[in-house]
């Protein structure tokens, strides 16, 4: 079987879906195969709209703390890489005195 190219889909799009498995008379997997969706990603989708709205389990990430956890990994790695370019600088002018 072929993989399926991954797709993205908006924040607008995915409130839609889950809107439709929270107001609608069919399952997750019914709604997912209506809407050509893996129902994984549905279910993933309600859980986190689930935590967004506060109701989620103790300790789980909201989509803004999410991003902003991802942002802040991001800086992390980019002032490890300047400070060790500035140690190798550091290292290469003490050598060339």
């Amino acid at each position: 079987m072929e993989r399926r190219k991954r797709r993205f889909f908006t924040k607008a799009y995915k409130a839609e879906v889950v809107e439709l498995v929270r107001k609608g008379g069919k399952s997750v997997g019914a709604i997912a195969k209506d809407l050509d969706l893996t129902e994984t990603a549905v279910r993933a989708w309600v859980r986190q709209a689930e935590v967004d709205a506060g109701r989620g389990p103790a300790g789980a990430l909201t989509t803004e703390e999410r991003e902003e956890l991802s942002r802040l990994r991001r800086e992390v790695q980019t002032l490890r890489m300047e400070r060790e370019i500035l140690k190798k600088a550091a290292f290469f002018a003490k050598e060339s005195k």
